[in-house]
């Protein structure tokens, strides 16, 4: 299985893309890791046709069958534990699997309705760049817990 992460929004600032790129490292083959950045649309009066835009762009990066996992503030919230059941689960399906980081509105309803799960990392607010190390270092927080390995004291 092969995770990709496609993020609305391009050039993170330096210590966010440092840190993505050790949790993708640190991932090997545990969990390919695979960041896609989407280009936001240019914002004008239209704003719903905007982030359906964004959900257009971001649904086109999905790979076919994979699993669709949106990051959502209205989803449910998972524990590193939980989250590497999830892990085991995916794993034993066979597809691949998209996390999906939408822009500051938020998803379109064409990603909402194309996502298999939806994940809350809690009622914080979080900037989307921030999202992405969160979500790789999570990923590997769970690849160890799977693995047995004592990265993991929670």
């Amino acid at each position: 299985m092969r995770a990709r992460i496609v993020a609305v929004g391009e050039r993170m600032p330096s210590w966010v893309a440092d840190g993505f790129a050790e949790y993708r490292k640190r991932l090997g083959r545990e969990l390919p890791l695979e960041l896609i950045e989407i280009r936001p649309p240019v914002r004008g009066r239209d704003l719903k046709r905007a982030v359906a835009e964004e959900g257009e762009a971001l649904l086109a990066a999905v790979p076919r069958d994979a699993r669709v996992i949106a990051l959502d503030g209205r989803g449910s919230a998972w524990s590193s534990e939980r989250l590497a059941q999830h892990l085991q689960q995916w794993r034993m399906d066979g597809r691949d699997l998209a996390l999906l980081i939408g822009g500051a509105e938020g998803h379109a309803d064409a990603v909402l309705h194309r996502a298999d799960q939806r994940w809350s990392l809690g009622p914080l607010t979080l900037p989307h760049m921030l999202v992405r190390l969160v979500v790789a270092e999570q990923l590997y927080r769970a690849a160890m817990i799977v693995a047995g390995h004592p990265y993991h004291r929670g």
